[in-house]
């Protein structure tokens, strides 16, 4: 029971972040989702050499699963609202295929957090420039050579993200790193899994259901497949006692996934132009005074949020575990209250049609989720066969492809 609780809580939290971050979008907003799922791996599992170093783990996280927010894949989710099943098929394909990417390399770059021990450390400057240079030449090779165009004609960065993943795979290869690589498999099965099924949701709900954001439900179920089966590598796999890393360089990292991430997503969500627009929508008057206060407040919101990570942090009288919580805590509601002032939710009435409003209801799942196991280590165990579940697992996500790409030819048929 202890294992079910531990996956649904890493996967609402990643859940709940990759739907909000549905409202910021690129990088920046899927590495403030990661850090989220991360730092909920390390609060669930509550084991003291990754409480020790929580900030490290969210930051990693963070940028692994931020690297996928480059890809662009409106396009791709176009070639599912068809009559035709070959273009359906195809539409859920590289849905599930981008889907994986962000999983590999987010789940990836968790695990080697995780992994990283005293006897074993991932040299990541030699890792980071041979993802660098996989991606160019993964991007020159499918796109300018064999112009393999998955979404033309938007950005096809998928192809780098393709090269990266690959050159991250054969890294863990090489230097034994098996416990990440098979936490970059499964949540890239369940984040691909995620993606090309959330997609089946909207089509359906777009079709059957009441009016709602359904787009918003696919994000949403792409982060929380993604957590769950992160979180289920994570918990059957047997880990070794983890390094312990610097002050400063935890420090670091908490300043990174506190400050700059979240103020790099202040200044792209929160310009003069945005909020305009925001007001005439929502028709506030005078526009320049609420302007002004939306940016202001959500500046503070930010500052103080990082002041109170940071003094938490430092504060010798608190164990890491309650640290831990409190970062995840802290790093959540700002995200959530950014999206709530970005969306102008407190000059609205509430509407359960509006899929952010069913935000706070899952903040409290995440509690109730939380605190079944909330004084316990809880326990990770070794599956005897490590891989051989996985290309069957893989198998099984094509044939669910197929079957639900043939399911949505006919759903899209029935009048909206």
């Amino acid at each position: 029971m202890n294992k079910f609780y531990t996956v649904i809580f890493v996967g609402l939290n990643l859940g709940l972040a990759w739907a909000i971050r549905g409202s910021f979008g690129h990088e920046w907003g899927a590495a403030w989702a990661g850090g989220i799922g991360g730092l909920a791996v390390i609060v669930i599992f509550n084991r003291q050499d990754w409480n020790q170093k929580a900030p490290l783990i969210a930051f990693l996280s963070a940028i692994g699963w931020g690297v996928g927010g480059m890809m662009s894949y409106g396009k791709v989710i176009g070639y599912t609202n068809t009559v035709d099943f070959g273009t359906g098929a195809y539409g859920y394909t590289m849905l599930a295929l981008i889907g994986a990417l962000y999983g590999f390399i987010g789940g990836g770059f968790t695990g080697l957090g995780l992994e990283s021990s005293a006897h074993k450390k991932p040299d990541w400057a030699a890792l980071i420039t041979q993802m660098v240079a996989g991606a160019y030449l993964s991007w020159g090779l499918l796109i300018y050579q064999l112009e393999w165009l998955m979404t033309p004609p938007r950005s096809e960065l998928w192809a780098a993200c393709f090269g990266a993943s690959a050159a991250l795979f054969w890294y863990f290869k090489r230097n034994g790193f098996t416990n990440s690589l098979r936490v970059a498999l499964y949540a890239a099965l369940g984040a691909g899994f995620g993606f090309a099924f959330g997609d089946f949701i909207k089509v359906t709900g777009g079709a059957l259901g009441p009016a709602f954001n359904w787009w918003n439900v696919m994000e949403f179920t792409l982060g929380f497949c993604g957590g769950v089966a992160m979180a289920y590598a994570i918990a059957t796999s047997r880990w070794d006692t983890s390094s312990n890393v610097s002050s400063f360089n935890n420090r670091v990292s908490l300043i990174l996934a506190f400050l700059v991430i979240p103020f790099t997503v202040y200044v792209n969500a929160f310009d003069s132009e945005s909020m305009v627009e925001l007001a005439e929508r929502l028709d506030l008057k005078p526009t320049g005074s609420f302007v002004l206060a939306q940016q202001i407040t959500a500046l503070a919101l930010m500052l103080i949020f990082a002041i109170v990570a940071y003094s938490i942090w430092i504060a010798a009288r608190l164990t890491t575990q309650v640290k831990s919580q409190v970062l995840l805590s802290l790093l959540l509601v700002n995200y959530l209250l950014f999206v709530y002032l970005v969306k102008g939710i407190f000059k609205m009435p509430i509407d359960m049609g509006n899929s952010v409003h069913w935000y706070l209801p899952m903040v409290i799942a995440i509690f109730f989720s939380w605190y079944f196991v909330r004084k316990q280590e809880v326990g990770t165990v070794a599956e005897r066969k490590e891989f051989q579940r996985l290309p069957w697992l893989y198998a099984g996500l094509i044939v669910v492809l197929l079957v639900i790409s043939y399911i949505s030819i006919h759903v899209y048929k029935l009048p909206s």
